[in-house]
Order: C-alpha cells, then structure tokens, then sequence
C-alpha cells in the first residue's frame, strides 16, 4: 500500500508539472471555478434572505450543507479527476494505455490529468468557516462540531468518488455512461446541496437508499447542526461511504477483466 501511494505521489506531481507548463489556463481555470460556485450560491442566498429560511433551514445552516458537499467534492475531483472521464477512455481507447504501466490501472486513472480543484477548495472554506462561526457564536453548535465536521467532509469525499466511480465502471458494460452520470453524480449531488426536507419523500429515499449522497452532508449536519439524531448517525455515514466504496471496487475488478481493448 505504501508503495502505491508513493507511486501516486509522484505521478501526480509529474501530472502537475505538466499542467504547469499552461499556467494561465491553470489560473484562469482556477477564477472560472470560483466565480461559478460564488454565483450557485448567491442564488440560494437571495432566495434566503427573501423568506428567512428553507423549511426551518436558515442561511447558516444551508451554507454548511453546501460548503460541506463543496470541499468534499473538491477533494473527490482533486484526488481522482479522470475517474468522472472514463467514458472518453474507453471510446478512444486510451485506456490500453494505462494497462501497460506497471501499477493498478484505477491507480494510473486517478493520477491522470490531476487538477487542483483550488476555487471550490477556497469557496467551501470560507463558507464553512463563516457558517459555523456564526452558529458557534450563537451557540447552535459547540467547537466540538469542527473535528466532527472534518470526519464528515472526508467521509464525503469517499462516497462521492465510490458513486463517481461505480458509476465509471459501468462503462465496462454499456460504454456512453455521460447521462448515467448526470443522474448519479450530478443530479444527486446538486438535490443534496439542499435540506432534503423540501422533496417528497420517494426523492429523500432515493438520496438515502438508491443513491446515498444524503450521507455525506444532509444527515450527518442533522446531528451536528440541529442535534435531531444521536451521534451514531457520523460512524453510521463513514461505514456507509466504505461500503459503497467496496463495492465500486468490486464492481471495477470485474470490469476491468472483461474489458477488450480497441486492439483485440
């Protein structure tokens, strides 16, 4: 395991020296980012300070949910950027390219094209830095919720690339998976950047049993910010997220062995 960490290390660092060799793509990539995130959430602000609160949910707390999902987005997309691309990997065939290296093939995949996802990193930081003060000072939440919340940011960044790359591996089978993508990753991700509270209740089902995003924000900020569940529901997320997690590699073995290159 060490010796595939430190095999990641380098090539990520060999991937950013080659985006680097562009930097103001880089750069401009990086404010584009920002300015995008900035604007999706100015949009729920203003919805907010129009009616005070969403379901009971205040600014404050819709702020955490976001920032939460954001950087745990973030660190997905940062750690394992071309997983969400497979799709062209397999239509082009680069992905033979990968199978002649001498590491794990997931490994080469999430190394390729790294991108620092710096403007959703500084954005969800400052959010959540400002939410949670408010919420501190105001006594909402004691400073025991920053560790907890850290747990809960990682634990989402677990589950957000185990969806990200079950979905992948379903390539294997059926090839265009850009829409399946959409719904899986996308769709759901974007449905639980909101109290869940406000869909009906086959959607907050779907979000915790079919596509289990609501564990990566929405649930666990129910014990931390509203004290409305018992502690357990933060180990509850984290066991979830490795399930899902074990499972998108089970399903990425058996994939990738019935996998015929663009030559054979």
């Amino acid at each position: 395991m060490i010796k595939w960490l430190r095999m990641y290390r380098l090539l990520i660092a060999a991937s950013i020296r080659s985006r680097m060799e562009y930097r103001f793509n880089f750069w401009f990539s990086t404010l584009m980012a920002v300015i995008i995130n900035v604007v999706e959430f100015l949009m729920l602000a203003v919805i907010l300070l129009k009616f005070g609160h969403i379901k009971g949910w205040t600014m404050e707390e819709c702020g955490y949910l976001y920032a939460v999902l954001t950087l745990s987005k973030a660190i997905y997309r940062t750690a394992a950027s071309d997983v969400h691309h497979l799709e062209k990997y397999l239509v082009g065939g680069d992905l033979d390219a990968l199978l002649l290296r001498p590491i794990p093939i997931l490994l080469a995949l999430m190394s390729q094209n790294f991108q620092l996802k710096a403007g959703e990193l500084i954005q969800g930081t400052a959010i959540l830095t400002i939410c949670m003060g408010v919420m501190i000072r105001q006594g909402q939440m004691t400073w025991t919720a920053i560790p907890l919340t850290m747990v809960v940011i990682m634990s989402g960044a677990v589950l957000l690339f185990a969806i990200g790359l079950l979905t992948a591996t379903a390539g294997f089978w059926i090839l265009r998976i850009e829409e399946l993508q959409n719904i899986t990753e996308d769709a759901a991700r974007t449905a639980a950047q909101y109290p869940m509270s406000i869909y009906p209740n086959w959607l907050q089902w779907l979000l915790i049993g079919g596509i289990p995003v609501a564990f990566a924000n929405y649930l666990p900020s129910l014990y931390i910010v509203r004290q409305q569940m018992d502690w357990w529901i933060i180990p509850l997320s984290c066991a979830v997220a490795f399930l899902v997690l074990g499972a998108a590699l089970a399903a990425w073995r058996v994939g990738i062995s019935r996998y015929q290159s663009t030559g054979s």
